[in-house]
């Protein structure tokens, strides 16, 4: 353990406390807030890795191994009583926010592609993200989409503005690429993602619950690797079947790649014979054409080849489409 890992917990949990968890956990934030005066907690946090010490990645380890969710003393109580398990389960994980929500904001760009589909995610977690054909949605402008058995178990509601085109893709194909994949029927794995919703996030809980047991129900080829590695993307794509249109998702994933990856795994995708869409932060990378303006863009930007086809929230909330005349077909 480093020497000043004890002051680097106390900050970062201090700041989480501050300006991260208010307005959406409590509990979080006055966890974070005790963590950030406890030196005795510091200390068992410190013996974690600083890259798996992120306050959501370890509350939700201690809540997915028994921890109380009750006032900061009884959570300290028990991280102490088991503290070597915790720091042990804590260095082995990563946050992975599988959040099928964002099929809502995905949808509309899915939308442009004509069918049948091959769809392969990076950063694909358990996969929830590759299901849009088999979720409900509900926009605010009244439109309702049903799977062909009607609706379904995961129902998502989103707000929208403008017209988006809005159908149901002809998914015949799915895959993920992770550097850790989940197994959405593996019963450790679907505790630890229950167990990533933040406390008070209500609702979000029982969705990734029923997705799960979708994703179980006809599992999608979940493949270990580095998609930032130009060959394993190559390899990845070339597993689709011949005669469908191939589509590669990269949802909210880019901000985690380091730059020099995030930018070989542009490059990698410009040069498949596939449809690339994201969601990503207006600022992230120079891909949009034509350019967005991080300052006046108002959300994360949904996008197709690079260009930019709505201002959307990261997990799905709300779609302003914005493409105009550069929405396309093919």
């Amino acid at each position: 353990m480093e020497s000043d890992a004890p002051a680097a917990v106390a900050e970062r949990y201090a700041r989480f406390a501050r300006d991260e968890a208010p307005g959406r956990s409590e509990l979080y934030e006055e966890w974070a807030a005790g963590v950030a005066r406890d030196a005795e907690v510091q200390a068992v946090l410190a013996r974690i890795p600083a890259t798996r010490r992120q306050p959501p990645l370890v509350f939700a380890v201690t809540r997915m191994l028994g921890a109380p969710e009750a006032a900061f003393p009884l959570w300290a109580g028990w991280l102490f009583e088991h503290a070597d398990e915790v720091v042990a389960e804590a260095s082995r994980r990563s946050l992975q926010t599988n959040e099928p929500q964002r099929c809502a904001a995905l949808l509309p760009a899915l939308s442009t592609v004509p069918g049948p589909i091959a769809l392969l995610e990076v950063g694909a977690s358990a996969g929830l993200c590759l299901y849009p054909d088999r979720y409900s949605y509900r926009y605010s402008d009244g439109r309702r989409l049903d799977p062909p058995g009607g609706a379904a178990a995961v129902v998502l509601e989103c707000r929208v503005t403008g017209s988006p085109p809005l159908a149901l893709p002809d998914v015949v194909w799915r895959a993920g690429i992770d550097l850790a994949p989940l197994d959405a029927g593996d019963a450790g794995d679907r505790r630890f993602l229950t167990s990533l919703v933040w406390p008070g996030e209500t609702g979000r809980a029982d969705r990734v619950e029923a997705a799960l047991d979708i994703a179980a129900a006809d599992p999608p080829l979940m493949l270990a690797g580095d998609a930032s590695d130009p060959d394993v993307l190559r390899d990845a794509a070339a597993r689709a079947p011949d005669g469908v249109r191939l589509v590669v998702t990269t949802p909210g994933v880019l901000p985690h790649v380091p730059r020099a990856g995030r930018e070989r795994l542009i490059e990698a995708l410009s040069g498949l014979d596939a449809v690339w869409i994201t969601i990503d932060p207006p600022g992230l990378h120079g891909a949009w054409h034509p350019p967005v303006d991080p300052a006046t863009w108002g959300g994360f930007v949904l996008g197709r080849d690079g260009v930019p086809l709505a201002a959307v929230d990261p997990l799905g909330a709300f779609v302003e489409w914005r493409a105009g005349d550069r929405a396309h077909r093919g």
